[in-house]
């Protein structure tokens, strides 16, 4: 039998190499910005054409190459940074695999000029597919310029899974804004199709946040350090008012690399515990510092997981270094020590008639009828009190039992004819609903009690409506009288861009307006005109949740963005008329038991279960 096991020929090694670190144009540009830091450069300059996808360059003035090290740096497996087995953890240096450039240029053509301080001249490289088609001298500015041109150009099929440009362009802002993040004494620029999406000049850390995400973090920034033998922990955490509804801009770095973790992001997230509302989300900036030998960051090949030799010193340290904060600048609640809730005064009861009326057996006890001392209850009969609580409740009392649902109820009683039978489904002109605490509604069915839930009702409404106008391109809208200008960070302007014909079906016109900002001129024609900019920022950032963790599509994500966010604003006191209103709706839906993150919007409390609460034991 022939031998069968035989070498990968080098271009084919380096393509699948290539799969693993080169996944789009977003992925080049990291690592491009990583080696020029590494490289010692103090000013970078990124230039994209078409998300990338035509042109990826990136120049610095770091220390650049020399002819050898410029031809080498090509070569799988080959780096300046790692001699020994013991470099590997002593690693401070961004790209260290020695894959990179070699991924790059089995995927692209790349051009690459360098020039070290001290030579004459420089060296121009040009590779194809893995291959060195030219090398010549060249007169270049010291440091490196590296261009990369029509990426996935002989691999046709990874670059028939790029997704729009506008997508695209927002994953090469999120590699830019770490790597600047993490370097804020580097200049840094970014221009796409000719136009300056940034210029950051180097700074303080704050400056940078600052520079990257808007003059209005200014006030909403709090200075975070804890120094321990351990570990430093060093940077800056929201205050609580400023949390937002979906998760923003949340950045952990670990010896100055981005680092993506769950594990962390709950240690923050429990120091915030009791200062911001359910479902909100701090802002925090964070850099850990500690020896690299207690890490392991060659756990993936974008190397943004890594290990904790002692994982629960590290929570805890960044826990503590975030309440810290927290305290210091007065964020955190302080305790009231000049009263004592033990021992809080009560407030006066009126009682509607007297005592005995209440307890059967304060006759026998001898009880004068006053539930205190000195109280004189008002001269009012049982019967007249027993009256009243009945008048209370007289309106479910009158109202007939719905012996059959509504017409417009029908569509949706296939899904619920496991939960209850067709009678049970009230209609909006039988039973009168009755909200609690303006969460939950109460409206009595033959076998018992339904319970709805006001937001998670709402949301299965909206969701169906905004799905239906994506779906029919429908959408109606309502024009501004005064339209908004709205300053949107580089990431969600791209996304609103990519988003533009959604956002029009959906009803939200909007225009450009040079830079980041756009003009509001029209939303939806169902929505109260009233804070449509934070409306507009809430539905990105939940929008861009969704993303983080659903796989869904951009009609269905901003569907159920949209109905989340416009739910969670309608939770107030409503009407008889809207409660019916509701309910008429809710059952009118597709799948009127459930929402669309699949949380049940309504239960069913049997008579039994109503009897059993109230048996003695």
């Amino acid at each position: 039998m022939p031998d069968i096991i035989h070498l990968l020929p080098d271009f084919l090694a380096n393509q699948i190499a290539a799969g693993e670190v080169v996944q789009r144009p977003a992925s080049v540009v990291k690592e491009l910005l990583e080696n020029a830091v590494d490289a010692g450069a103090s000013s970078v300059q990124v230039i994209v054409k078409e998300a990338g996808k035509q042109l990826v360059q990136v120049v610095d003035n770091g220390s650049g190459m020399s002819e050898t090290d410029a031809r080498m740096c090509f070569e799988r497996h080959a780096t300046s940074k790692i001699s020994s087995t013991e470099d590997l953890f002593r690693i401070r240096t961004m790209g260290f695999r020695g894959e990179a450039m070699a991924s790059i240029g089995a995927v692209a053509q790349v051009e690459l000029k360098t020039k070290t301080h001290h030579a004459d001249t420089g060296t121009k490289l040009l590779v194809e597919g893995s291959g060195i088609v030219l090398q010549e001298p060249v007169a270049v500015s010291p440091g490196t310029s590296i261009a990369v041109k029509n990426l996935f150009y002989n691999v046709p099929a990874r670059r028939n899974f790029l997704k729009s440009n506008a997508v695209e362009m927002r994953h090469i802002l999120d590699e830019f804004q770490r790597v600047a993040l993490a370097y804020p004494e580097v200049a840094f620029t970014l221009h796409h199709n000719d136009t300056e999406v940034f210029n950051l000049v180097p700074g303080k850390l704050s400056q940078r946040i600052v520079s990257i995400f808007g003059s209005n973090y200014k006030e909403q920034m709090a200075y975070c350090e804890e120094d321990t033998t351990f570990l430093t922990v060093k940077g800056y955490i929201g205050k609580p008012e400023h949390a937002r509804k979906a998760r923003g801009e949340q950045f952990f770095f670990v010896n100055n690399r981005f680092v993506k973790s769950g594990y962390l992001n709950h240690a923050v997230m429990t120091a915030f515990e009791g200062l911001v509302p359910k479902e909100n989300y701090p802002f925090y900036v964070l850099f850990i510092e500690l020896e690299p030998g207690k890490i392991d960051i060659n756990v993936h090949p974008t190397k943004t997981e890594i290990k904790f030799e002692d994982e629960k010193t590290v929570y805890a340290i960044v826990h503590a270094a975030v309440r810290k904060a927290l305290g210091t600048y007065n964020i955190a609640p302080s305790l009231d020590f000049e009263g004592d809730v033990n021992f809080a005064p009560l407030q006066p009861i009126r009682v509607q008639g007297g005592y005995n009326e209440f307890d059967p057996d304060s006759k026998a006890r001898g009880d004068s009828g006053s539930a205190f001392p000195g109280f004189s209850p008002p001269a009012t009969s049982r019967r007249a009190t027993s009256k009243g609580w009945e008048q209370l409740y007289e309106p479910l009392r009158e109202q007939p039992m719905a012996e059959s649902h509504t017409t417009s109820a029908s569509s949706g009683m296939g899904l619920l004819d496991d939960v209850f039978a067709a009678t049970d489904v009230p209609a909006a002109s039988s039973n009168k609903a009755i909200q609690i605490h303006q969460k939950y509604l109460l409206v009595q069915v033959k076998s018992g009690v339904m319970i709805i839930d006001q937001q998670a009702a709402q949301e299965r409404i909206l969701y169906e409506k905004y799905s239906a106008s994506l779906q029919k391109k429908t959408g109606a809208s309502q024009a501004l009288l005064f339209p908004q200008t709205l300053q949107l960070s580089p990431a969600d302007a791209a996304l609103m861009h990519e988003l533009a014909a959604e956002f029009k079906d959906m009803g939200f016109l909007f225009e450009d307006f040079g830079g980041n900002a756009i003009i509001l001129n029209g939303i939806p024609a169902d929505v109260h005109a009233a804070n449509e900019k934070e409306l507009l920022e809430e539905l990105i950032e939940q929008y861009k949740n969704n993303l983080a963790t659903l796989k869904l599509d951009k009609r269905e994500n901003l569907a159920r963005a949209m109905a989340r966010r416009m739910a969670s604003r309608s939770l107030s006191r409503m009407s008889d008329l809207e409660m019916n209103s509701l309910v008429d709706k809710l059952f009118a839906c597709q799948v009127p038991n459930y929402a669309p993150g699949g949380q049940k919007t309504l239960v069913i409390m049997e008579l039994s279960q109503l009897h059993d609460l109230f048996q003695k034991g």
